[in-house]
């Protein structure tokens, strides 16, 4: 029988996300939060994945849930998969999050190290999209050149102690608004404090991070490594992904390319770039066409979404999926709208 709303784009609950790292002061600006800093730093977006927490604040926390009721998303991937992707599949993640501290040095398996260890077709490729910055903002990226298996090794021990062990092994770059970062599977990073970022990432939750403690939280070994030996946790990390080679792949500049309906394309992590996914942002002018099997995050200003259903209307921090079986969708302009479009690999 088809469902009756997938014919429409699907807005979302809230959906903050416990992590061991605090943050969230920005999400005031973004989403209009109270401006304090805790344990739920992250927004997870049209999100199927549930995440991998020492203690779960409930069972399926991560999973994104239809404004006005407790279906979940998943639930409505599995039980309507052609209204929803055209039986194509939807794998990707998308995720806000505001790190008020620097997040623990880590990576992320690539596909075949997930088949392996993880018995998951999917690994964590993701890129950034930088909304807003406090003062002094970093990211680390990439190893620096000449480090060694004996350098992580030593780190890994140093930093049983509280202290910073591992930023020393990584490269520092500035963080601004506007930048946009590819981090490819198994290369060495960690968000610095003081990044609202716009993730969008392969659907699952896998984090190598041997650094024992994130700010004044210590990891266990299940947070460190997953349940994976440490030898082999630690085999995830490329050494040879180091220097300006690493941060010449990672580093992207937002191409333009032509007028949707007079308003401003830009690409910025095309499947060129990732056949993991695509992410470009809309500057609308006047109005823009939207595509289904989409995710769209409204990063400025106020507009006006008009389908077949109605008319709704959009400002920043709003988020919502355009399903397969959708049609006609479009956004037209109120006040400087920019929205974000977050494609997986089934868009192509």
């Amino acid at each position: 029988m088809k469902h009756s709303r997938l014919d429409s784009p699907l807005f979302f609950e809230r959906n903050r996300v416990f992590r061991v790292y605090e943050g969230g002061k920005l999400f005031h600006d973004f989403f209009g939060d109270e401006a304090v800093d805790g344990n739920l730093p992250e927004e997870w977006i049209a999100s199927k994945v549930k995440a991998l927490n020492r203690e779960m604040r409930y069972p399926d926390e991560g999973l994104s849930k239809i404004l006005g009721g407790d279906e979940t998303f998943a639930s409505l991937l599995a039980n309507h998969p052609e209204e929803m992707t055209g039986g194509k599949g939807f794998d990707i993640l998308v995720k806000i999050l505001d790190s008020a501290v620097r997040l623990p040095a880590q990576t992320h398996p690539d596909q075949a190290f997930s088949r392996k260890h993880f018995a998951s077709n999917h690994g964590k490729t993701e890129c950034w999209v930088i909304l807003a910055t406090r003062p002094g903002a970093k990211l680390f990226f990439g190893f620096k050149e000449g480090v060694t298996e004996a350098d992580l090794r030593a780190a890994v021990e140093k930093s049983e102690q509280p202290g910073d062990a591992f930023s020393g092994l990584l490269q520092e770059v500035e963080a601004k608004a506007g930048d946009v970062w590819l981090i490819p599977a198994r290369v060495a990073h960690a968000i610095g404090a003081g990044c609202l970022i716009l993730e969008v990432q392969e659907p699952t939750d896998f984090t190598i991070q041997p650094e024992r403690w994130c700010d004044r939280y210590r990891l266990s070994d299940q947070e460190m490594y997953l349940g994976l030996d440490k030898e082999v946790a630690l085999s995830c990390f490329d050494l040879g992904r180091a220097g300006s080679a690493v941060l010449d792949v990672g580093r992207k500049t937002p191409r333009s390319e032509g007028e949707n309906n007079g308003s401003k394309k830009e690409v910025l992590i095309s499947f060129k770039d990732t056949p993991c996914f695509a992410v470009n942002r809309y500057t609308v002018n006047t109005s823009c066409a939207l595509r289904n099997l989409a995710v769209y995050v409204v990063t400025k200003g106020e507009g006006e979404l008009v389908t077949t259903a109605g008319r709704k209307v959009l400002k920043k921090g709003m988020y919502f999926f355009i399903p397969f079986a959708a049609r006609g969708a479009t956004a037209y302009n109120k006040t400087g709208l920019e929205l974000v479009e977050c494609l997986p690999p089934s868009a192509k």
